[in-house]
């Protein structure tokens, strides 16, 4: 995948371009200068919505929600999504010749507070936050007024705490 290019036409020589190329596989970062005839093979990149089923082993498990097929997604590829993949949750496979090369969560998801110290009355005036750990597992800050139990809306971007649901 190209994430940046420059177009680069020097005092002497012919123009050339430089290019940055991300491997969609690895997430390698690669430079490289091409002229500017050259021409490159076209990777078709897709995207599908996929629903988390369960984890088994060293896999998950998602269905497409269009064909209702099932596909086993190693740790590997899943990442840093493990840390905010609920159970039923969809999320967005992006899969080059029916291979998942990438899982992207949604923005927000609505997780409930599984452990956390308990709050006090007057929490609600102050300011501060605490650990919590969401039903995932993953340790979240929370302000002080969240308690075991609550329905929270994380950023899966940055794992912060957006607000607490009713």
């Amino acid at each position: 995948m190209v994430t940046e290019y420059q177009h680069v036409k020097p005092g002497k020589g012919g123009a050339f371009v430089k290019v940055k190329l991300k491997n969609v596989k690895t997430e390698q970062v690669l430079d490289r200068t091409f002229k500017p005839g050259e021409k490159l093979e076209e990777a078709h990149l897709e995207e599908r919505k996929l629903q988390n089923l369960y984890r088994s082993g060293d896999g998950f498990h998602f269905m497409d929600t269009t064909t209702y097929e099932e596909t086993v997604v190693s740790s590997a590829i899943v990442g840093d999504a493990v840390k905010f993949l609920q159970d039923n949750l969809e999320v967005i496979g992006i899969c080059f010749k029916n291979e998942v090369l990438k899982v992207v969560l949604p923005t927000f998801i609505i997780a409930e507070i599984a452990q956390t110290e308990p709050g006090f009355k007057g929490d609600t005036t102050k300011a501060g936050t605490k650990p919590a750990a969401i039903d995932t597992g993953t340790q979240i800050q929370v302000p002080l007024f969240v308690n075991i139990g609550d329905r929270v809306k994380i950023d899966t971007r940055s794992g912060a705490y957006v607000e607490r649901m009713k």
